[in-house]
C-alpha cells in the first residue's frame, strides 16, 4: 500500500483526535455489549484511493458498513465497518435468535444502524467538543457489499480527484470472540486543515 506522510506535528494532533473520539465510541460499544472493548492507536495517514480497503481485509472482502455524512464547520464521511460475522455477533447482544448463516433481517439491520449511530454520535460529540466546531451528522445508512465499493462513497466528494485521502482509522477489538470493528473518518479534501487550525496548529497556505 502506498502512503504519503503527513508532517509529524499534524499526525500527532490528528492521531489524538482519533484517539479521543474512538475511546468514546469504544466506551459506547462496551456499554452496549456489557464487556470490555479494546482499541489500537489510531492511524493517521494520506492513503491512495485504490488502497484504503486494504485496511479492512482487502477490496473484495464483503463487510457490513454504517455510513454517516458529516456537514457543518467541518465536512467529511464517517464509516463503521465490520465483517459480516462480527456484525451478526454484535447484533446478537441485542436481539434473540440471530443466526450468522442467514441474510440480515430488517430488525437486525435496524439494530446495527442504531449501534453505529450511537458509536458515531459518541465519536463526533468528542470531536466537536475538542475542536469547538459545529458538526451535523446525517441519518446513518447501512449497506453490505465489498469493502472497496463501500469506501468509494467516501471519495465521491472530491478525494478521488486528487488520488488520495486523509484518513483517521481506529480498530476496536471486542472480547470474547475478538471481533474487530473499524472506524474511519475521512475529511473532505482540505478539511484536515480545518481540524488543525481549530486545534491551534499552524497550517501552511
Amino acid at each position: 500500500m502506498t502512503r504519503i506522510l503527513l508532517p509529524k506535528a499534524a499526525q500527532d494532533v490528528l492521531r489524538e483526535i482519533g484517539n479521543i473520539g474512538s475511546a468514546h465510541a469504544a466506551t459506547a460499544l462496551s456499554t452496549i455489549l456489557d464487556h470490555r472493548v479494546d482499541m489500537n492507536v489510531p492511524l493517521v495517514e494520506l492513503v491512495e484511493f485504490d488502497h484504503v480497503a486494504d485496511l479492512v481485509g482487502g477490496p473484495e472482502e464483503v463487510v457490513a458498513c454504517v455510513f454517516l455524512r458529516v456537514e457543518g464547520e467541518l465536512s467529511g464521511n464517517l464509516f463503521l465497518i465490520l465483517s459480516i460475522s462480527a456484525a451478526k455477533r454484535l447484533i446478537a447482544n441485542l436481539l434473540p435468535a440471530v443466526h450468522e448463516d442467514v441474510p440480515f433481517t430488517a430488525m437486525e439491520e435496524s439494530a446495527l444502524s442504531e449501534i453505529g449511530n450511537i458509536m458515531a454520535g459518541s465519536y463526533l460529540s468528542s470531536l466537536a467538543t475538542l475542536t469547538r466546531l459545529k458538526l451535523f451528522p446525517s441519518v446513518p445508512s447501512i449497506a453490505f457489499d465489498m469493502a472497496q465499493s463501500l469506501l468509494t462513497i467516501g471519495f465521491l466528494t472530491g478525494a478521488a480527484s486528487r488520488g488520495y485521502a486523509m484518513i483517521i482509522h481506529t480498530e476496536l477489538a471486542s472480547s470474547p470472540k475478538d471481533d474487530h470493528a473499524h472506524i474511519f473518518f475521512l475529511p473532505d479534501p482540505g478539511e484536515e486543515n480545518v481540524l488543525l487550525k481549530a486545534l491551534g496548529v499552524e497550517v501552511e497556505p
